[in-house]
């Protein structure tokens, strides 16, 4: 009887140590959230805000994942991502949207007031779209971009196509090579025309100006659309109300890309900072 006893009580124990464990994963994978985001200054500054009021304010354990533009309308699309704060709609992300609408749940815009196109440095005496032909020499042939399959990249083939610019060269690099070549281009007073959006830090440093788009291609303003994966709103309800409450201003935006463009910079802790410095804001999404 005594035997029985113990092996009852071990056998018991050793459930309830499953059990225990089963229920601490459980609770973790409850907790845990995966954000979708490009290497892009704009999208980098507001995931990690995200992420920061995910962590800090709510107790969840947030993944960041950088991938394709494509990549990530696909990933929220089949769940392997939550959410994403980067859709640029009506125009720019339109081809991915109405792709993936019927997969996908629209949250609504969290930041009015985008804008895309070409842009030159103020010096370069090119004011339109129209005038770009006439100084292909001057800009080398080249209108630098950033990723390809990104959905500025798809509109100003867009534009050249409507414009009959085809023997210019669409370099494809990224938001950062992009930068990179515009900056240079300035340093040494150079002609340069490239793929550009606001908000952008880019704006705020340098005298830029966007060429006029005669044939409106580009659009007007857009804005920026949260989006997340079917059944969020279940499995994770705190997590979803705030992304549905997330809204901020481009002034915001450029606050935190400011901070991320001082030497060694952390986008984490500058979200970090933004938030403790902005608490009606934050506490306004938490209501």
């Amino acid at each position: 009887m005594k035997k029985y006893l113990v092996l009852s009580l071990i056998l018991l124990l050793s459930l309830s140590l499953v059990v225990g464990c089963n229920s601490s994963a459980s609770k973790d994978d409850e907790k845990k959230i995966e954000l979708l985001y490009a290497e892009w200054d704009s999208t980098i500054a507001s995931t990690n805000v995200l992420k920061a009021v995910l962590q800090e304010k709510m107790g969840y354990d947030v993944e960041m994942t950088s991938v394709s533009i494509a990549a990530i309308w696909q990933g929220i699309a089949s769940g392997d991502g939550d959410a994403m704060a980067v859709a640029w709609l009506p125009t720019n992300h339109d081809n991915f949207y109405q792709e993936y609408k019927d997969k996908v749940e629209d949250l609504g815009v969290n930041l009015e007031g985008t804008k895309q196109g070409l842009a030159v440095p103020e010096y370069v005496d090119i004011n339109s779209i129209d005038e770009l032909n006439a100084n292909f020499d001057k800009l080398d042939g080249k209108i630098i971009g950033i990723e390809p399959g990104s959905g500025l990249m798809t509109k100003t083939k867009q534009v050249m196509k409507e414009n009959d610019l085809e023997n210019f060269e669409l370099m494809q690099g990224s938001g950062a090579t992009m930068v990179a070549a515009l900056a240079d281009a300035i340093n040494n007073k150079k002609p340069i025309v490239v793929t550009a959006w606001s908000p952008h830090w880019m704006f705020g440093r340098w005298d830029l100006k966007y060429l006029d788009d005669p044939k409106e291609t580009f659009g007007g303003e857009e804005q920026i659309h949260t989006i997340v994966r079917k059944g969020l709103q279940k499995d994770h309800p705190e997590a979803y109300k705030f992304l549905d409450k997330f809204n901020w201003t481009p002034e915001d935006m450029q606050e935190v890309m400011n901070m991320n463009q001082k030497e060694d910079a952390d986008p984490y802790e500058s979200a970090k900072i933004w938030i403790s410095e902005n608490e009606d804001k934050v506490n306004a999404w938490l209501e």
